[in-house]
């Protein structure tokens, strides 16, 4: 089962319409966001992850790099965030930034991101801050038990950001977990809907018929 809105509110003069989708690391809302794209078709949505906009911390040493707490707000541009979800509401193009895991970097490449009728906002604290929440017009949160979470993020840092077992470990117990009970947890009160255990065929589908009902009045 999940937690449903009993009617859905269109955003008022047929602008696009903002979807924002949180949960804790490793919960699956990357595979949420990924299935809205392809279900309603790239031409017609934008993804905008909040984890490119991870602060530059290039001038730093890479040993002091990878102690900085990743999982906290103040680790992330927001406010960047937040210019370019209203250009993109307001019809403008953005020059996303590139974030480098492997060496917790911002690269001096950006990527285009054209404003589209439906516009996808993910991460685990696009919750947390009230000025991005104010422009959201559907949050999901994917609430998925930790050992899944935990299992998720060990597997997805060893093989895709060059991360050690010790390492991802520690991270986790260090910063991870109390910064989730802290930030990420407690922004499950802003939801709309909330998916449980990731990809949910019900939960999904009716986030899809939301989205098509929304574009077939635009």
């Amino acid at each position: 089962m999940f937690k449903g809105p009993e009617r859905f509110e269109l955003p008022e003069g047929g602008g696009p319409l903002v979807i924002g989708v949180a949960g804790g690391s490793g919960s699956g809302k990357t595979t949420i966001s990924s299935a809205i794209v392809e279900q309603i078709g790239r031409d017609r949505v934008a993804l905008v992850e909040h984890d490119s906009y991870y602060r530059e911390y290039g001038s730093l040493p890479v040993e002091e790099r990878a102690k900085i707490n990743f999982d906290h707000p103040d680790s992330l541009e927001t406010e960047l965030l937040i210019s370019h979800l209203r250009a993109l509401i307001d019809g403008q193009p953005i020059e996303k930034p590139v974030y480098d895991f492997t060496t917790h970097s911002r690269l001096p490449q950006t990527v285009t991101v054209n404003p589209k009728p439906t516009i996808v906002v993910d991460g685990i604290l696009v919750f947390t801050e009230q000025e991005l929440r104010e422009l959201m017009d559907l949050k999901i949160y994917v609430d998925t038990d930790a050992d899944l979470r935990v299992l998720r993020r060990l597997q997805r840092d060893i093989e895709e950001r060059d991360r050690t077992l010790d390492s991802v470990v520690s991270q986790y117990l260090s910063t991870v977990r109390p910064m989730h009970l802290q930030f990420v947890e407690p922004s499950k009160r802003y939801a709309d809907i909330i998916i449980p255990e990731g990809y949910n065929r019900r939960a999904v589908a009716t986030v899809m018929g939301m989205v098509r009902e929304y574009l077939r009045q635009g």
